[in-house]
């Protein structure tokens, strides 16, 4: 108990000025890019994951891919977003972790019950 209190002390940006630094570092190369920190979340690695964004609005999902794509392209021309794009860009807002959360709850909650999970990862 002590230890997690301590993790989230070293990891907390408002107490911790190395964390801070690390968070602005992170924002500015997501600004760079037209990128949000949930866009980073690769749906191939966990199920819970691709629950989620299959239960987000297609709306977000697809301005998701928009920004993925238009983020692979800066990247294979060697650019970034002109300045005044960048300055437009909220790389913290998230949209993902409350569906996120409400998916491993769901997986949770089946577990405590006994039931069979939602998704079953097969091997091919």
């Amino acid at each position: 108990m002590a230890s997690s209190k301590l993790v989230k002390v070293i990891l907390d940006p408002k107490k911790n000025w190395f964390a801070a630094l690390h968070k602005k570092t992170i924002e500015n190369r997501l600004r760079k890019y037209g990128l949000r920190y949930d866009d980073l979340y690769d749906p191939m690695e966990s199920l819970d994951i691709k629950e989620a964004l299959g239960r987000l609005p297609r709306e977000i999902v697809d301005a998701r891919n928009q920004r993925l794509l238009r983020a692979m392209d800066l990247s294979m021309k060697h650019e970034y977003l002109p300045k005044d794009l960048q300055a437009q860009q909220t790389p913290f807002r998230s949209y993902l972790s409350d569906m996120l959360a409400l998916v491993e709850r769901e997986k949770a909650e089946r577990q405590a019950l006994g039931a069979l999970p939602l998704q079953q990862r097969t091997i091919p």
